[in-house]
């Protein structure tokens, strides 16, 4: 997850350079929106999760699951913000290539990530409703 994320960091500002694409404000206008609102669903998903908000799987034994907040509606809400967030950023200035690529690959980590957290809430977690761990 790390390697994605610091690698769309580094490639989207290459593509840029390398393939000398062009800025389309309404494009880098739209892309600035969607990543504003993942911030603004991050800020939501951390402030309801206080603290217990990590980037690590961590699943408290018999504890019950945040049901406030975004877990009103959906199960994974920061992972749902990243799944948007990993290609916005690149096509603010038109990395599409880099979008593609590592959208792809985040959304490969995110299934392998969210598995495991849906296997230790399963194995570890209460009867109740469980806590869901974000990144």
């Amino acid at each position: 997850m790390v390697a994605v994320h610091a690698g769309v960091l580094f490639a989207a500002p290459l593509e840029v350079w390398l393939a000398r694409r062009p800025l389309y404000p309404v494009l880098a206008a739209t892309m600035l929106v969607v990543l504003a609102i993942t911030f603004a669903v991050r800020y939501w998903v951390i402030t309801t999760l206080g603290d217990r908000w990590t980037t690590r799987v961590v699943v408290v034994p018999g504890a019950s699951r945040v049901t406030q907040g975004p877990y009103r509606w959906v199960r994974h809400p920061n992972y749902l913000a990243v799944a948007f967030e990993v290609p916005a950023l690149p096509l603010v200035h038109t990395a599409w290539i880099t979008a593609l690529v590592f959208g792809l690959a985040n959304l490969a980590v995110l299934a392998v990530r969210i598995r495991a957290e849906d296997e230790g809430l399963t194995r570890f977690g209460s009867d109740e409703p469980r806590i869901n761990r974000e990144e």
